[in-house]
């Protein structure tokens, strides 16, 4: 990893502390955890994880660029579909896990234009870090809208209105799942001593699965290589919280926005590596074990388990397309529109930005969007025209 910029010194001693304390967590359990508990220490352990532990996340001067830090257009069209989501249900919508306030900001001022802003704006949020940055963000760009805005520290136990997540099933810690011509084994972590030095390290070990997460890969049906292994993640977290919403969503719609695949293509033979990926300051690698608490971990979504989880918890599915699709049919290119002159140079740095959501080889592909919901009884806009090529 000698490509990657060096940590600070300060950043380096709070991932000290995180790996010291998945090491005690480690020793705890016997010697081996699930790969899941590594990625919810490592991402959420309080003040230390990834996205508790303060460090810039979001924009050119974190580690990952989101839609909504690329163009304020990707919200204005989203608007037109979550304002026909709370006309058919309730005036209020809760956004989760909001990043740096910027949707939330784009969304309200785009309600507003159109007349028909939330009545509340809930921001279901983890991380003290970013609710601040998130509260600063709307103070800034939307400051007569901030009072329509309260932080929620947990589910509600029941809502009517629009749910919109952006980017948000990528980062629920998964299992791994290791398929081989002996059987399905599971890949933790474990401690193993230093080959020059004092002290352990974190690194890989399987075990042989068992309960909730055997009985989800035998159900998956996993390619069986004759030699070697295949790779690949479960998402029981994600399915988890999907079937959740079925006890709180009375009436409405969520609209889940995430980089991903149906399950026909998520554990392809080929794919035998998995889609397990790594982020610091911009640049991908694959090693979740550089500097815990430094780096984004993040796998690509199955969308067919999550719209299943949705579905036999009681919920429908409204529209599953690519976000290309979405947009597009939402009227992003209106939105485009109305940022004036075509030469102009504000119009030509949106146009770039629009072309980077809805462009194949960007992310207008690899990025689909999943509603589910239930008690409404029209169409939504953004499936509604142009896309035969997405199945669940």
């Amino acid at each position: 990893m000698s490509s990657l910029p060096q940590p600070s010194a300060e950043a380096l001693e709070q991932s000290h502390r995180l790996t010291a304390l998945l090491q005690s967590e480690i020793l705890a359990a016997g010697g081996w955890i699930p790969f899941s508990r590594f990625m919810e220490l490592a991402l959420y352990a309080p003040g230390l994880g990834y996205y508790s532990g303060g460090a810039r996340k979001f924009g050119p001067a974190g580690d990952f660029i989101t839609a909504p830090e690329l163009t304020p257009l990707f919200g204005q069209a989203l608007a037109s579909q979550v304002e026909q989501v709370m006309k058919a249900s309730a005036m209020q919508m809760i956004e989760v896990g909001a990043g740096t306030g910027l949707l939330a900001a784009d969304l309200l001022l785009e309600l507003e234009r159109r007349g028909s802003l939330p009545l509340r704006y809930g921001i279901l949020e983890l991380s003290a870090e970013l609710r601040e940055r998130q509260f600063d963000t709307l103070a800034q760009r939307a400051p007569h809208l901030a009072a329509r805005v309260e932080w929620l520290h947990a589910l509600p136990e029941s809502f009517s209105g629009a749910v919109v997540a952006n980017e948000v099933l990528d980062v629920m810690p998964v299992h791994l799942l290791v398929s081989t011509a002996d059987g399905l084994l599971e890949r933790g972590v474990v401690l193993a001593e230093r080959i020059k030095g004092e002290g352990e390290v974190l690194c890989w070990g399987d075990s042989p699965a068992q309960g909730a997460v055997l009985e989800a890969a035998l159900a998956l049906d996993l390619p069986v290589p004759e030699e070697g292994e295949y790779l690949t993640e479960i998402n029981l977290a994600g399915q988890a919280w999907m079937a959740s919403w079925a006890d709180r969503l009375e009436r409405g719609a969520m609209l889940l926005i995430d980089y991903g695949y149906p399950r026909a293509e998520y554990y392809l033979p080929s794919r035998s590596s998995g889609t397990l990926l790594c982020y610091y300051r911009h640049q991908a690698h694959a090693d979740p074990f550089l500097w815990p608490g430094l780096n984004d971990i993040t796998e690509f979504v199955d969308f067919t388990s999550m719209a299943e989880a949705a579905f036999d918890a009681g919920l429908e599915v409204l529209g599953y397309t690519s976000q290309a699709q979405f947009l597009f049919n939402c009227g992003i290119l209106d939105c485009l529109a109305r940022r004036g002159p075509e030469g102009s140079a504000d119009y030509v740095r949106a146009a770039r930005a629009v072309q980077r959501l809805t462009t194949p080889q960007e992310m207008g592909e690899l990025f689909k969007v999943l509603a589910v919901g239930r008690g409404i009884e029209t169409a939504l806009i953004g499936f509604a025209r142009g896309d035969r090529l997405h199945t669940l």
